[in-house]
């Protein structure tokens, strides 16, 4: 594919990941980060942080198999993983996680289970799209890192 098309597809990708609702302002915030010295900041960020995130989940899960009652050690990892999904500018997991803290707030374990299952979705949405982008992002160069397009 010519480079111009790669360019305008990498810009357009993003772009839905906005328009979907998948990422915030927060995401631009990390671009900003980038510079010659580490130009792949974002990619390693996120790349950290879907680890992390794969953790917290099997945790909450295991949480939910051996301790469903136990709503303060789940509301726990569900804010770590509500603060990681935020720093990275994750908007759609930020909600889902907001959704499970309340079902944890009202001590609701068939709400909290139900919601972990579109975590878990909504994750493997995001890891699937953020892979693709960066693939993308990697085809075209560093001279394309740090644009936004707001």
């Amino acid at each position: 594919m010519e480079h111009s098309n790669l360019k305008r597809l990498v810009i357009s990708m993003k772009q839905n990941l906005f328009d979907q609702g998948y990422l915030d302002e927060q995401f631009y915030e990390l671009e900003n980060l980038e510079d010659d010295v580490s130009p792949n900041f974002v990619e390693e960020v996120v790349n950290t942080y879907l680890k992390h995130s794969s953790r917290l989940m099997a945790n909450i899960e295991h949480a939910l198999e051996k301790n469903p009652g136990d709503f303060h050690k789940l509301d726990s990892y569900m804010q770590q993983f509500k603060g990681s999904s935020s720093s990275i500018g994750a908007a759609k997991l930020k909600d889902e996680c907001l959704k499970f803290q309340e079902k944890c707030e009202q001590k609701n374990i068939e709400g909290c289970m139900r919601s972990f299952q579109k975590v878990k979705s909504e994750h493997g949405i995001l890891k699937q799209k953020l892979e693709a982008y960066f693939q993308l992002l990697r085809q075209v160069g560093p001279s394309e890192r740090a644009t936004s397009s707001n």
